[in-house]
């Protein structure tokens, strides 16, 4: 790598000189080097442009700082898999003064390798090694595709399609089929113009477009219809070389296997040829291509030669008004005998224009050549087409016998038939009996007839036949190894290997030459052709709807160089495509689509861990912008009320029955956000990947969730910031849910605070409450090396925090996607007969009942009896339970076991009783035992503990919690759940106090127990408006 020196000049002390390398073996690297303020860049790319721009320049740092560096291209390169970080960090720039005065390295990127060898030891230079061919856009694209599109079509069955429908209908059928190549190939130049394409031809194009859901079974599909149609052009050169043979009295077996043997043999020479290399294979095509012109040359100049006698008892005959006139009109024969069977076997005619597309990675500018490349192509290929349509039309007639007897001069009979007769030549009696061998409906021939030299177009068709087999053998290959590249279906990872400095698909080669032996021994050309039309129009079908699609989302990153393109025309094709696919042959179009649909459904299921930026996720952030604002002027209606919840979990993985709770009544139906507060203190101890991690992890646990992190000094603030701020529009939660904080006896009492803080904040922004307590607990976090969050665990000593960190493994040692980290709950388990007891003490306006309902729409609870228990007195306690069930039959909930308390206002046990006296009186004050003056001063050293006068205000509210506790657990013993209506706390009551009494309401159960407050408005309604 070269060096300059700034054109600043001069030596900055203690700056730090930045000097970086890109190429294909890993990301930039920086160093710091006593040297001038200078940046050195090599860059070593493939194409002609890159190249050109890879030489060694100088390259600026910014006027703002000397690590700040101007724009350059080496920012933006990145090898195929990993984005290279070229760029310092905004920390790096942020700290690169203070760290330079205190003396200390600057780190300058966030990837990637941070330092470099002294600059004094340069290391020794490998031994160059030789650049892989790459071609320009006529031998690579336009030559290529003319070959292609040159096949077997062109000298077998453009003269008896045209025979069958006409010259006129002829044209249709090349119209209609450039109008969809044409289409496809605008479709494919914007495309490809739209960022830099590698290896993989129409199946990185689609791919990288729409995705890998379709993009993954076009692959596999055009990947067969490249070795089809390599096997359809080898039996046409094979039916040629069989009636060579045929007119020498030459045969190997009989017809049919004489077609299959010359077929292998021929791909057998055609893969070795391969085998040698890019290079041997264009040499190839170059010759194939000029024997072409020549051949179609000779075809012209044979066209105007007066024929001989011989070629006139063939139906040869020179241009002429009448035979022109005749054969504008279809004359249909045999089963075949139809427009659309005629298309069918002609558009394989027009195929080849992805075949300068499938090489793209041996192309030196893809983006300039496969445009300019494919509709040259296109344009020239079609010219020859109609020509020689109008040309065989103009000239033969359509029955000869090629008897040299039939010619009677002048002397016509009445009973002469045809237009033969016109010229001396009395064909009636092949005609009628439909026996002729010659003419333009008899034999596909004709081009060798009407030519100069026979053997020239002969050696056309070989040439034809043959560059087409080469080109498809080639391309096939290359599209299947970056579909195994990528490693989205199984098993096929083995034909990815590539070889040589072309990096050549050998094993996909020898694996595209069985498929296509295996094709030949059919014989078929015909049946091969209209298979190989439905697929190659699949492929189309897909192009020209990534092309409409990636224009349609109007993403930002959908902006081709190639702007002669139109979205609706490029979808008009895509139609067209599946149409013709139907009309072509239905059995063939169900066949390919159903197996298409076979491919996309296991790709979408296994989701395969690729991101290729496609235009569907493009088109699903446009969905859900356009839904998300549209639905900001739905005003509200209790009939669509769906609990939007935001569940604080801490890290997801730490607490997953809580996020199980939630993800069971609300996935498929509403919002779920879990919400993380890290700490202020614990923010440096997070890795950078934790979000990465935490949403795989839900992904993968098939959790239907947002995750939301947020920074803040306690669990109060950030809680408030997030009922504040989550959500989007009308997408915005409106319930919280919380794990109880089973820990509370032990925890400060500003933890205490912080969380009773955190439930008034709740109400006081208008949201529902929800508080999930298990048996168990809900943190798994000791079952993990995961780091504590502060906000939900209890402080711990400072000894014991030393302890736990001097044990921690490292961070690398976290699991990431192991299957321990899935931990299976409660609520993952099939619940059986179970019974959901509903404890609706207060009126909430519906939010209690309504979660349990949701619940038992899910598969695991759909068993589970709901019992509803109510409060009420012995002398109306029916008249309460007929109410009740009333009103719970107006729902539409089905619940059908209502059960009146009549003994919740009794005195508790008094056992239960002295427990939870027991459990609050480490936070009691005792001030009433005290004199006025130590009194006070307790109640003002701990103003957040109980005084003994507020204990005495409460104690009804509180026998009444043990009391109702003792009514839960002697009815709810075998309940899978228990949701029980949450007391409201109360502005005078101490946090203390309310936390002992949700521990009294919810203790001894071994079930789970979730305490629900709706936010006192309707979340029900019997109305139909």
């Amino acid at each position: 790598m070269g060096q300059l020196t700034s054109k600043r000049g001069g030596l900055h002390p203690g700056v730090p000189n930045v000097q970086f390398s890109t190429n294909d073996e890993g990301p930039p690297r920086y160093s710091s080097h006593g040297l001038p303020p200078t940046i050195v860049i090599s860059d070593v790319e493939s194409s002609a442009s890159e190249r050109r721009g890879s030489r060694v320049e100088l390259r600026r740092s910014s006027v703002y700082s000397t690590l700040d560096l101007v724009p350059q291209l080496g920012h933006y390169t990145r090898t195929l898999h990993q984005q290279t970080g070229s760029r310092p960090s905004l920390d790096a720039l942020r700290k690169a003064f203070e760290e330079k005065e205190a003396g200390i390295e600057v780190p300058t990127t966030d990837s990637g390798d941070g330092s470099l060898p002294d600059s004094g030891t340069e290391p020794s230079k490998a031994p160059p090694k030789k650049a892989p061919a790459r071609f320009g856009w006529f031998i690579g694209v336009m030559m290529r595709c003319m070959l292609n599109i040159w096949g077997v079509i062109l000298f077998l069955r453009v003269t008896v399609i045209t025979s069958q429908a006409g010259i006129v209908l002829m044209w249709v059928i090349i119209g209609l089929s450039v109008m969809v190549t044409t289409i496809t190939g605008l479709s494919i130049s914007a495309i490809a113009t739209n960022g830099r394409v590698a290896s993989g031809g129409t199946y990185f194009m689609i791919s990288r477009s729409l995705g890998y859901e379709l993009g993954a079974p076009i692959g596999l599909v055009f990947s067969f219809a490249n070795a089809l149609a390599c096997a359809l052009n080898t039996v046409g050169f094979s039916i040629v070389v069989k009636d060579l043979m045929r007119d020498y009295n030459t045969t190997i077996v009989d017809d049919v296997n004489d077609v299959r043997i010359i077929g292998v043999i021929t791909l057998v020479i055609l893969l070795m040829i391969v085998l040698a290399g890019m290079e041997w294979e264009s040499k190839t095509q170059i010759l194939f291509f000029i024997i072409l012109l020549v051949s179609f040359s000779d075809y012209l100049v044979g066209t105007i030669i007066p024929p001989s006698q011989e070629k006139q008892a063939k139906g040869i005959f020179r241009y002429n008004k009448d035979i022109f006139i005749s054969n504008l009109t279809p004359d249909w024969r045999g089963p075949d005998g139809n427009f659309f069977r005629m298309f069918s076997i002609f558009f394989p005619g027009a195929t080849g224009i992805l075949s300068g597309v499938n090489i793209c990675g041996d192309l030196k500018d893809p983006a300039s050549a496969i445009p300019k490349g494919t509709l040259g192509a296109i344009f020239f290929t079609t010219l020859s087409y109609l020509v020689l349509s109008v040309t065989s039309g103009a000239s033969v007639v359509r029955d000869a016998s090629g008897n040299m007897s039939d010619f009677v001069g002048g002397n016509i009979t009445s009973d002469c038939v045809g237009l033969g007769c016109q010229f001396g030549w009395n064909f009636t009696k092949c005609t009628l009996s439909q026996t002729c061998k010659f003419g333009l409906a008899n034999t596909s021939k004709v081009m060798g007839l009407l030519s100069g030299s026979y053997y020239l177009i002969i050696a056309g068709v070989f040439a034809a036949t043959l560059s087409s087999a080469l080109g498809f053998l080639v391309s096939a290959p290359k599209v299947f190894q970056c579909l195994c590249k990528d490693k989205i279906y199984p098993y096929i990872g083995v034909f990815a290997k590539g070889y040589g400095k072309n990096n050549e698909p050998f094993r996909a080669y020898i694996l595209c030459f069985f498929i296509a032996v295996g094709l030949v021994l059919i014989g078929d050309l015909n049946t091969i052709a209209a298979l190989n039309s439905n697929l190659f129009m699949c492929s189309y079908a897909l192009i020209n709807f990534s092309c409409f699609h990636a224009s349609f989302t109007n993403a930002p990153g959908w902006r081709p160089m190639f702007h002669y393109y139109n979205k609706w025309l490029a979808l008009f094709a895509a139609a067209i495509a599946v149409l013709l696919m139907f009309l072509f042959t239905w059995w063939a179009a169900l066949f390919v689509l159903s197996f298409m649909a076979i491919l996309f459904i296991y790709v979408t299921y296994n989701k395969p861990n690729v991101n290729w930026g496609s235009s569907v996720q493009a088109g699903s952030y446009n969905m859900a912008l356009s839904y998300s604002v549209a639905l900001s002027s739905v005003n509200d209606h209790v009939k669509n009320f769906r609990p939007q919840c935001l569940v604080l979990t801490g890290p997801p993985n730490q607490r997953p029955a809580l996020v199980d709770f939630v993800d069971s009544f609300t996935k498929h139906a509403s919002l779920m956000i879990c919400g993380d507060i890290i700490m202020n203190q614990d923010r440096q101890t997070r890795l950078q990947d934790d979000t990465d991690r935490l949403v795989k992890w839900m992904n993968k646990r098939k959790v239907r969730s947002f995750y939301s992190p947020f920074t803040a000094d306690s669990l109060r603030v950030g809680a408030r910031n997030l009922l504040q701020a989550s959500g989007l529009g009308k997408l915005k939660p409106n319930i919280l849910v919380l794990g109880f904080k089973s820990n509370w006896r032990d925890s400060s009492p500003e933890s205490i605070e912080d969380y009773i803080n955190t439930i008034y904040d709740t109400f006081d922004t208008n949201y529902s409450l929800c508080i999930l307590r298990m048996v168990e607990g809900l943190d798994v976090s000791d079952q993990f090396d995961f780091e504590v969050n502060q906000g939900f665990e209890p402080e711990e000593s400072v000894e014991k925090e030393d302890q736990q960190s001097s044990e921690k493994k490292p961070a690398d040692d976290i699991p990431d996607e192991d299957k321990s980290d899935q931990i299976k709950t409660v609520f993952q388990i099939d619940q059986g007969k179970k019974t959901i007891d509903i404890y609706w003490i207060a009126d909430d306006g519906g939010l209690t009942l309504l979660v349990p309902y949701l619940l038992t729409r899910r598969k695991r609870w759909q068993n589970c009896k709901v019992r509803v228990f109510i409060v009420g007195d012995e002398q109306n306690m029916e008249e309460s339970r007929t109410e009740m069930l009333r009103l719970l039959d107006r729902f539409r909930f089905g619940f059908k076991d209502v059960t009146v308390m009549t003994d919740s206002e009794k005195h508790p046990q008094a056992k239960n009783l002295e427990r939870f006296e027991d459990s609050v009186a480490s936070f009691r004050l005792y001030d009433e035992q005290q004199d006025g003056v130590l009194a006070q001063e307790l109640r003002e050293n701990a103003p957040w503990k109980i005084s003994d006068k507020e204990f005495e205000a409460f104690r009804q509210k509180s026998e009444t919690k043990v009391k109702l506790n003792e009514i839960i657990r002697r009815n709810s013993i075998y309940a899978g759940l228990v949701v029980v209506s949450l007391p409201v706390p109360h502005s005078d009551c101490t946090s203390a106090l309310y936390m002992a009494w949700l521990d009294t309401l919810t203790c001894g159960l071994h079930c789970p127990v979730v305490l629900i407050r709706g936010n006192q408005e309707d979340v029900l309604t019997f109305y139909c408006q």
